[in-house]
C-alpha cells in the first residue's frame, strides 16, 4: 500500500482539494523529474523567492550554494521556508478565455532548514545534486577537494510536511461553451535535451557518454 502523508494545516490544499495528493511517492516522483526549485523566505521583513538546484535523498531535500549567499545564510537561523517545485505537462485551451489553463505537477514544502556538518552526509547531499541533474555523472567525475567542501554550504530539509498537486486532462469548458466552433484540448509539453556541445577544450578523443547523448529526465507520468 502506497504510504500517504498526513497533511498539516498548512500543505492542505484547499483550492480544488480534489487536485491534491499527499502520497510520498508521487511528491518524489515529482521532485526526482524537476530540475529546479523556488524557495521562498523572508530576511528583513523582505520576502524573496530564489530559484536554486536541488537534491533529494529519501525524505530529505538539500539545496547547497556558496557562503556568501543571503539565502542560505538567512536559512540557516532557523526561520520559516517554503520550497516548491512545478512540472507543466501541456497547455489547455478551452472555448472561453476564462477556463483556458494548464495541465501541472506541483510540489509544496513547509519547514525549517538545517545546517549540514557531518562530512560524510555533506558529500552524499553533494552526490544526490550531482546525480539528480544527470544520472551516474558523479562517479566519473573528480570529487570535491577539501577546499571546495569548505566553501560550500549545504542545507537540509525535511520532507515530512509537504503536499503535492496536479491537474491532468482536457478543458472543463461551462455547458452552453460546448457549442462554440472553435479548437478546445489539450498541447503537450515536455522537456527534451538537444545535442550535446562539446568544450572547446575536450580531449578529441574523448567521446560522448550514452547517458548524456541520449539525455532525458525521469519519465514518472502523470498520476
Amino acid at each position: 500500500m502506497t504510504q500517504q502523508k498526513a497533511p498539516s494545516q498548512r500543505t492542505t490544499v484547499k483550492r480544488v482539494p480534489q487536485r491534491a495528493d499527499y502520497e510520498h511517492h508521487t511528491i518524489y516522483q515529482i521532485l526526482d523529474e524537476g530540475l529546479v526549485c523556488h524557495v521562498g523566505f523572508v530576511a528583513d521583513g523582505q520576502p524573496f523567492v530564489i530559484p536554486t538546484a536541488y537534491g533529494r535523498v529519501e525524505d530529505t531535500l538539500y539545496i547547497h550554494g556558496s557562503p556568501a549567499s543571503r539565502m542560505l545564510r538567512t536559512l540557516q537561523q532557523g526561520i520559516d521556508v517554503c520550497v516548491t517545485v512545478t512540472l507543466i505537462d501541456g497547455l489547455v485551451l478551452a472555448r472561453s478565455a476564462f477556463h483556458h489553463s494548464m495541465n501541472y505537477r506541483s510540489v509544496v514544502v513547509f519547514g525549517k532548514a538545517t545546517l549540514v556538518e557531518n562530512a560524510e552526509q555533506k558529500l552524499t547531499a553533494l552526490k544526490a545534486f550531482t546525480d539528480h541533474v544527470i544520472l551516474g555523472r558523479w562517479e566519473k567525475v573528480r570529487s570535491p577537494s577539501r577546499q571546495e567542501l569548505a566553501g560550500t554550504i549545504v542545507l537540509s530539509l525535511p520532507l515530512t510536511e509537504a503536499s503535492a498537486k496536479i491537474r491532468t486532462g482536457s478543458p472543463l469548458d461551462d455547458e452552453a461553451d460546448y457549442q462554440i466552433p472553435v479548437w478546445a484540448g489539450e498541447i503537450p509539453l515536455k522537456l527534451t535535451a538537444a545535442t550535446p556541445i562539446n568544450d572547446s577544450r575536450l580531449d578529441s578523443s574523448i567521446q560522448v557518454p550514452v547517458n548524456i547523448s541520449n539525455y532525458t529526465r525521469p519519465q514518472t507520468g502523470v498520476a
